[in-house]
């Protein structure tokens, strides 16, 4: 049944311009409508805000501010953003409307998928979201519902509406609570509110999960007990549901899934490069290895999907000082053991014995003994779990002398490594050990991460190379094969790399595009056959080294006579075995003459210079009017022929 009609922006024209035709989707934050830009005449999707999220200024502004930032975005397999605007209580984004469903759809009627196709969904996913790493945005709620697969094949990735600059503020919902779906949240989202492009990777590293398996990891009654797992455990191996998956995809899945943060790759560059080195090292069978009985999970009765919503969390401390009012809090939020249960009543009518009266005075009193240990058990307790510790302060993307000197400050001492980074700019801090927030003794030591810049890899020598092996090489050593031209050479043979773009032995950033140029082999000068017979022409051709195709229709040509060699297609220089086609003449192609005896010379040369013909004038009695021509009128010739006027 069709619930659009329902709808009350279905029919209406939206801030004067876009015609609302059906509801697509309902999701946690807005409603996605097809719609018809009535100004350029185009199907496109509008996406309005929940009138709740709409009524919210500060929101509706970073929503505005970071459209216009993901509008910024030119990547194939980003969904485009057209417009933005608002029309009264509605605010809305006006995008590109992809026909097809989302890997969602694909998951509920397929289950698990095949390596080949989770991986060939997942490539374009991470250049999507590389492009928005590498331009500093962050999509912060990666899931299957928000790739879009479309009926041409094409994947994109859809819904930034969450999506945030990297140093802008975390969460806009205020203190408690998180933006985001719960079965996609990384470890230090729910637990300290930070968030960077390696949430995004963690995310991606759930959504392989479930298209190599059919289902999501994490399986709880409500988000809380996905919250406790995802903070406790660690995710699941994919073979663990589906035996007999390669362990390299066991592998891709936990390094993008790891709890700790730094353990993961860096962006989604990172790992879209060890996605695509592990599908190099994949076997054909193992790529398209069909997982047997596997059937995706059920589905609630609703039939709905977990939607992007606000998620409740505990109150989030002040990473930067440890105020006591917090540790009171905490405190106060330790499991107490259940008191032991009080003496019954004295039954209605029951005696009143002198062990009756004795017991009767001791219960009260037992009970506050009971209380007293329990506060005394608290306080120690307090003392030994905040009482000696300290919070690690938030010193991410700090250079490394200033992180220093606010560790310092906060009574802890430091230790400096060192590592590559993509993101992160030389001599600033990638990542602590512990992570911000963590707490860890006094005076204990924090291990500081800092980034070296961009990691180098070397580009390898490949003349001599097949492509298939200089493509997978590449794919080893880090880098991406790009584009593949094919050039003529006397020294290389056939098949065989030429050179490269970087050249090999130079150093270039993990997943530069390298271009590749494969040799044609020696050149071959095809011979010039225009006019010869079509019997001499392929015999001279094949005698060059070359094979020879004839075309189906012949052509005319005012240089070959009718029967023989009118057009030979490639010319030039060609490689050996390339196919030349050869094209037959019709001979001239003719006119008609137009007659024009009669006439004066000068409309006489009008007329048959218009027909394309030129003219020679022969005048006998030095008159003005033509009595004759040759050709006659109405005969044949050839375009550019000359007609003879006699004039008198």
């Amino acid at each position: 049944m069709d619930t659009t009609v329902h709808d009350p922006l279905v029919g209406r024209l939206l801030d004067g311009r876009y015609r609302v035709e059906a509801r697509i989707a309902v999701g946690g934050m807005a409603t996605v409508y097809r719609a018809v830009d009535t100004r350029l005449d185009r199907v496109l999707a509008l996406k309005v805000m929940h009138p709740g999220l709409a009524a919210d200024t500060g929101f509706v502004e970073r929503f505005i501010r970071e459209a216009k930032a993901v509008a910024r975005l030119d990547h194939a397999n980003v969904v485009g953003v057209y417009d933005q605007g608002t029309d009264g209580t509605y605010v809305y984004l006006a995008m590109e409307y992809v026909a097809g469903c989302t890997l969602r759809d694909v998951l509920r009627e397929r289950g698990a998928l095949q390596p080949r196709a989770a991986l060939d969904i997942l490539e374009p996913v991470l250049a999507a979201l590389g492009a928005a790493h590498r331009a500093q945005l962050i999509h912060r709620d990666m899931k299957p519902e928000n790739v879009l697969i479309g009926d041409d094949g094409r994947v994109k990735v859809a819904d930034f509406g969450l999506v945030r600059a990297v140093d802008t503020q975390t969460s806009s919902t205020g203190a408690g609570s998180l933006l985001g779906t719960v079965s996609y949240l990384a470890p230090e989202q729910i637990e300290y509110g930070v968030v960077d492009q390696r949430t995004d990777v963690y995310a991606c590293g759930v959504v392989l999960y479930e298209t190599l398996t059919g289902r999501k990891p994490r399986s709880g009654g409500t988000p809380a007990q996905v919250i406790f797992q995802q903070l406790s455990e660690a995710m699941p191996a994919p073979s663990a549901v589906v035996p007999g998956l390669a362990p390299a995809l066991d592998r891709l899945v936990a390094r993008a899934t790891a709890r700790d943060p730094l353990d993961r790759p860096v962006d989604a560059v990172e790992l879209l490069a060890e996605v695509r080195a592990a599908r190099a090292a994949l076997t054909a069978e193992q790529l398209d290895d069909r997982p047997a009985g596997v059937v995706p999970a059920a589905v609630a009765a609703t039939g709905s999907e977990e939607p992007t919503s606000v998620v409740p969390l505990p109150p989030v401390t002040d990473r930067a000082a440890d105020h006591a009012g917090d540790r009171l809090n905490r405190t106060s939020r330790l499991v107490m053991p259940p008191l032991p249960p009080l003496e019954p009543a004295d039954p209605p009518g029951a005696g009143r014995g002198p062990g009756r009266r004795r017991g009767g005075r001791r219960g009260p009193i037992a009970v506050v003994l009971v209380l007293l240990a329990l506060l005394g058990a608290g306080a120690g307790v307090w003392y030994i779990v905040d009482g000696q510790f300290t919070t690690v302060p938030a010193v991410l993307s700090l250079p490394q002398g200033q992180a220093r000197q606010k560790l310092s400050s906060a009574g802890l001492d430091s230790r400096v490594e060192q590592d590559f980074s993509l993101t992160v700019p030389r001599g600033s801090v990638i990542g602590t050990d512990p992570a911000p927030g963590g707490r860890v003794r006094d005076h204990a030591t924090v291990t500081l991460t800092v980034s070296k810049g961009p990691q180098q890899v070397r580009v390898p020598a490949l003349k001599g190379r097949t492509l298939a092996a200089a493509r997978q090489e590449l794919t080893r050593a880090g880098l991406a094969p790009g584009t593949v031209t094919r050039a003529f050479s006397d020294a290389v043979p056939q098949g065989q790399v030429i050179s490269t773009d970087p050249a090999g032995g130079g150093d270039r950033a993990p997943g530069t595009p390298v271009a590749i140029t494969v040799s044609r082999g020696a050149a071959i000068e095809v011979p010039d056959v225009i006019g010869d017979s079509v019997s001499d022409a392929q015999q001279e051709l094949e005698q060059a080294g070359v094979k020879v195709a004839l075309a189906q229709d012949e052509v005319f040509s005012d240089e070959a006579d009718a029967g023989s060699v009118a057009r030979v297609s490639p010319s030039g220089e060609v490689g050996a075995g390339d196919t030349v086609t050869i094209t037959v003449s019709k001979g001239q192609q003719t006119f008609e003459v137009p007659e024009v005896t009669g006439k004066s010379q000068d409309d006489a040369e009008r007329i048959l210079k218009a027909a394309g013909f030129d003219t020679r004038v022969i005048n006998l009695f030095f008159g003005d009017t033509v009595f004759s021509q040759s050709p006659d009128g109405g005969g044949q010739a050839p375009k550019g022929a000359t007609i003879t006027l006699w004039v008198r």
